[in-house]
């Protein structure tokens, strides 16, 4: 079973005068992989390099950002690949030194940087959500949204209009088992529609 990451966990290191701040962190698809990096580009507007790499199914990357090419982005993602994570970023931001580390050094600090925060980082077994959407009575909205929450699923949009519609997400292996819950509960007045 794959791994992803409870939480970002942070490395800094210090090679040859250059500033190296690796981190690793959970995030769902390339779009949020892409913000992440802009918000860090933007906290840091003076670094030198800011190199990535992204493990999540068919949206992986490695960028290698200015750097030459396969001594950040790639080895970082090796770095991933090998701890068999999923759904999960690593940055490097690199502020310059001063002095030239070569190809094998930029390899040994990316690499460093990423391994270093990965001692740090919890890892958890990656859950595959489903989408859920139901339609309601307005009678049963507050013990539909109490039981969302106490089955740790995940509340999204929700519609009043004749009946409340409520969408949500939940881990795949338990959704069977909270549908049935819900339509026990709502005594046939639940409507179960399909997942936009």
């Amino acid at each position: 079973m794959p791994l992803t990451l409870a939480a970002a966990c942070h490395s800094e290191l210090l090679i040859q005068k250059s500033r190296f701040i690796g981190c690793v962190e959970p995030v769902p698809d390339r779009a949020a992989a892409l913000a992440r990096v802009a918000a860090l580009r933007a906290q840091h507007p003076t670094a030198t390099h800011v190199c990535w790499a992204l493990l999540a199914g068919g949206q992986s990357a490695a960028v290698d950002d200015g750097e030459p090419g396969g001594t950040a982005g790639r080895p970082m993602l090796e770095v991933l690949r090998r701890q068999q994570l999923e759904g999960v970023l690593a940055t490097v931001v690199r502020y310059f030194g001063g002095v030239k580390l070569g190809a094998g050094g930029l390899v040994r600090a990316y690499t460093d940087s990423v391994a270093q925060a990965l001692l740090k980082a919890e890892k958890v077994p990656l859950q595959r959500l489903q989408a859920l959407r139901c339609s309601v009575p307005y009678a049963l909205e507050g013990l539909l949204r109490r039981e969302i929450e106490a089955a740790g699923f995940n509340l999204g949009e929700v519609r009043h209009g004749s009946l409340v519609e409520l969408s949500f997400t939940g881990p795949e292996d338990r959704t069977a088992a909270f549908v049935a819950r819900i339509n026990e509960l709502g005594q046939g007045k639940v409507g179960w529609l399909r997942a936009e």
